[in-house]
């Protein structure tokens, strides 16, 4: 195990994101925290986060929460109202 220092953080995210990766962290039986961390140091390093099995866990959430968002559209979004 590796000791790290963790700091709260007040991130928004879109709604729906949200719920699909709250869904998958508890089908996987880990945190949000976890998860976004594993996320987060598999993108740093150019790797892919998720195997077959996931993506395809992944893909009924989205499915389940009409997350239809892609990532082309990362640099789209725009709050409501703004």
């Amino acid at each position: 195990m590796i000791e790290v220092e963790r700091v709260q953080t007040g991130v928004r995210m879109e709604k729906r994101l949200l719920k699909v990766l709250k869904a998958f962290a508890e089908l996987k039986d880990i945190t949000l925290e976890d998860l976004l961390e594993g996320i987060v140091l598999h993108a740093f390093e150019g790797k892919a986060p998720f195997g077959k099995e996931s993506t395809a866990q992944i893909a009924e959430l989205k499915r389940i929460y009409g997350l239809t968002l892609k990532a082309t559209d990362s640099h789209k979004l725009m709050e409501k109202g703004a």
